[in-house]
């Protein structure tokens, strides 16, 4: 048999990633916001769960516009955070504990505040004015470009102090880099050394498929804008700066490497990631968690996703697979159920998706409990300030307020960035102080003190799930397909490697639900299910099985 890249054995494709937002996982000094200290307090939880990779969201130097997304200094800790001396302390603890830290890298787009910028809008003749797109007031208004997070969604935002226009596809506060100059992608290679040096373990870049860009600036067609992605992401030059990225930083060091967006097609995502390509190890697609952007999915059509993407990367390549993390809602408030009723079934059933299908599965913090959206009912519960743009953008829409609040509930960012929720302690036990956004109320009957006591619990369970894949390589490697595709209700699928066979079924539904898998599963043993009592045919609401047959 031909060796195939899919096929081909590393460590990241086997790891199973826990994605850490730290100003919301633990505070340790009482001002309402995590830190690195806080997260060395829980070190051992990270290592109790059976993970092996700790993404941190961005924790540089920062005015915090974006969250940390809008880095003002990429060799600097975010005071709030702590220090340098905090991260080593931090590092080296996941290290002794045999974790890995990977660390996201916002490139696409610095904050205004870097002195870069700072010199870059000084003068038209600065060293560093290349290193932003400008456009010169005297050529009239550059051609529109869209904004994700300016509250009048115009990318170009003009300048006086040089009579000029410069670009940000995200917010006003974060000026796209130009990835053109030379210098300036010398000084991004030298910035994601100095961390690998350190001892870092490897990279997910953030926004990085909007990178390049076509300096012609061509006018768009109108209402480009729902279609963002398709007409401004991998621009043909993205490949050179990658393989450029690789020669001289991703090959010097044993890192994973991740791009945040997989581009348009198939191709694209074979192009950032086959490994003859020398690019990256693994992309981050979005198609399948862009269908539950509103209420309601076309459970079908979820089903039909993940399984082309699986059958594209079947022989070369390699995809993460994910239904949650700090740009979107709660995973079970998403894509099952959070109601008090069947929100700890239901969650169990999605952590055995996740942990179950091909690709490195990406976990995002509080989701091993079952966490679910806040139900917050005030604009001024929310924080985040994309989302309050946007908030105020559809009120001059002529939007109403409780129509814009009721999707929030169920969509917005910081739905899914509330403390993480330790024990029954005042604010979760999160801080001794007061949150930086508000703590779900369920925190009492939902968090780790009470979880670790019960062995039926979601975390429990979710740590049960992950030895398993560890144990099975067949949901590492195996080789992936789709059962019963027009089913409803359940998703079933078997995984097949090496003489071993597993068949999962996942039951999506409020209902009992039967599935035609045609295989017989009566002597088949159960290696894991998410109810107390044994499995039968007929699946109960939100029931998972998998069975080794």
């Amino acid at each position: 048999m031909i060796q195939t890249d899919s096929s081909e054995q590393r460590w990241w494709k086997e790891a199973v990633v826990y994605q850490l937002y730290p100003r919301s996982f633990k505070d340790s000094d009482g001002d309402g916001i995590g830190d690195l200290k806080g997260i060395i307090e829980k070190l051992d939880y990270l290592k109790s769960l059976g993970v092996d990779v700790v993404w941190l969201n961005p924790i540089y130097s920062s005015p915090n516009d974006d969250n940390g997304y809008d880095v003002s200094d990429y060799r600097g800790i975010m005071p709030e955070f702590g220090t340098m001396q905090d991260f080593d302390a931090l590092l080296k603890g996941m290290h002794e504990r045999g974790l890995k830290m990977v660390l996201d890298i916002v490139v696409n787009h610095s904050s205004d505040e870097h002195e870069w910028f700072k010199q870059s809008r000084s003068s038209r003749d600065n060293k560093y004015r290349d290193y932003y797109h400008w456009w010169p007031a005297e050529k009239g208004k550059p051609p529109y470009r869209y904004s994700l997070f300016d509250v009048n969604h115009d990318a170009w935002r003009y300048d006086s102090l040089t009579n000029a226009y410069y670009l940000h596809y995200f917010g006003v506060k974060q000026p796209d880099l130009n990835w053109e100059n030379p210098k300036l992608r010398q000084e991004i290679y030298d910035m994601m050394k100095f961390w690998a040096e350190k001892g870092v373990d490897g990279f997910r870049l953030d926004a990085f498929q909007f990178a390049a860009k076509d300096t012609s600036w061509p006018e768009l067609p109108k209402g480009y804008e729902k279609e963002f992605a398709k007409h401004v992401a991998m621009k043909p030059a993205i490949h050179g700066y990658l393989k450029e990225m690789h020669e001289q930083v991703l090959s010097k060091y044993d890192v994973m490497s991740v791009a945040e967006g997989a581009g348009n097609s198939f191709e694209d995502a074979h192009n950032l990631v086959d490994a003859d390509r020398n690019e990256l190890n693994m992309a981050y697609a979005f198609e399948a968690i862009d269908l539950a952007k509103s209420n309601g999915y076309n459970f079908v059509q979820f089903k039909q996703v993940f399984s082309k993407w699986d059958s594209a990367f079947a022989a070369k390549g390699w995809l993460s697979i994910f239904l949650a993390n700090h740009d979107n809602a709660r995973m079970v408030t998403r894509w099952a159920n959070d109601s008090p009723e069947y929100r700890d079934v239901a969650a169990k059933m999605l952590n055995t998706f996740l942990l179950s299908m091909r690709g490195t599965p990406y976990c995002y913090y509080g989701d091993e409990l079952g966490m679910n959206n806040p139900g917050f009912t005030k604009i001024s519960d929310y924080k985040d300030g994309p989302s309050l743009n946007d908030y105020t953008y559809k009120l001059n829409n002529g939007m109403k307020p409780e129509d814009i609040l009721k999707e929030m509930r169920f969509s917005c960012r910081d739905n899914g960035r509330t403390p993480m929720q330790w024990n029954v302690l005042a604010q979760a036990g999160f801080t001794t102080g007061v949150p930086w956004i508000a703590v779900n109320q369920n925190y009492t009957s939902v968090n780790v003190a009470m979880q670790e006591k019960d062995d039926n619990s979601c975390l429990q369970y979710f740590k049960r799930m992950v030895s398993l894949r560890k144990a099975e390589k067949a949901l590492v490697y195996g080789k992936y397909n789709l059962l019963d595709a027009g089913n409803q209700q359940v998703y079933a699928y078997t995984r097949e490697w090496q003489g071993k066979k597993l068949l999962v079924l996942l039951n999506f539904s409020a209902k009992p639900a039967t599935v035609n898998t045609g295989i017989n599963t009566a002597n088949a043993k159960a290696l894991i299910h998410n109810y107390s009592t044994a499995p039968a045919a007929t699946l109960r609401p939100y029931e998972a099985v998998i069975y080794a047959l």
